[in-house]
């Protein structure tokens, strides 16, 4: 395990190594983990992206801020910056967590992240952990648009109408499939105006409901963009959404009218 390499992604070379190691080391390994390591390092990361977020967005009122932030640190994102270090290659798991590919595990992988960023704040104090936090968080800022981050698709599909003073969509439970234990919603997002009618499935309504907004919003877009100014219909199109993703997997054939009600994952402009 070349530790150095790890050290040289950082930026930030320990001055303790055993601190290091505790911070790679899961609690299957031995007694000796990363657990408080973790509790210490997401209290640095949270300051420490609450502080950059207040320099930055100088407009930005604090409900913003607290969704820009629990965006910034939640588990998912930590998982990716893991990943960028390849931080996989470095943990030290006990037997049955490596069997079970718990190198792979994002919970592991973003709790090691924070365990590490403990320990550079026991190692070498604050500065050092501040800058090896901005240096992650940086370049993701640079990247995305704070008035969207961390927004959920049926916000994001309400703002957008709003902002072309659309009526806000409905959404209808269209059919539930499967055991009761295991139910999928198939859920109708309409948006008359536009001749919006779109259909998503979930685990849960409110999943299905996002699914659908998430294809509406795509879908109202184009429409607009194609016509500014104007409301109209939406071509119609055939495509699947799988929640865990988002996933969109599209067809060019349209839905035939006279067919009854479109599948689940298809849309088509609404007939008047």
């Amino acid at each position: 395990m070349n530790l150095q390499l790890l050290q040289t992604r950082l930026g930030y070379t320990f001055q303790d190594a055993g601190l290091l190691q505790q911070a790679l080391t899961h609690r299957s390994h031995s007694s000796l983990h990363n657990e408080r390591l973790e509790f210490l390092g997401d209290s640095v990361l949270n300051c420490v992206v609450a502080s950059i977020l207040y320099e930055r967005y100088v407009q930005i009122d604090e409900g913003d801020l607290s969704r820009l932030r629990a965006n910034l640190v939640k588990q998912q994102s930590l998982f990716e910056i893991a990943q960028k270090l390849e931080l996989s290659q470095f943990l030290r798991l006990g037997e049955g967590e490596l069997k079970s590919g718990g190198f792979r595990r994002p919970s592991i992988l973003a709790d090691t992240l924070e365990a590490l960023l403990g320990a550079i704040f026991l190692d070498g104090g604050f500065n050092p952990a501040r800058d090896v936090i901005r240096a992650f968080y940086i370049p993701i800022l640079d990247t995305v648009d704070p008035q969207t981050l961390g927004k959920d698709a049926k916000t994001l599909l309400q703002e957008f109408l709003q902002s072309k003073k659309i009526s806000l969509p409905l959404y209808n439970v269209v059919a539930t499939h499967g055991a009761a234990h295991s139910q999928e919603f198939e859920i109708e997002c309409l948006v008359p105006k536009l001749g919006i009618q779109v259909f998503g499935r979930g685990g849960s309504r409110r999943a299905g409901e996002q699914a659908a907004a998430k294809l509406a919003l795509e879908v109202a877009e184009q429409a607009l963009v194609k016509t500014p100014g104007a409301a109209r219909k939406a071509k119609p199109r055939a495509a699947q959404l799988k929640l865990a993703g988002i996933a969109t997997v599209q067809s060019s054939e349209p839905s035939s009218p006279a067919s009854g009600p479109a599948p689940a994952g298809t849309t088509k402009a609404a007939n008047k």
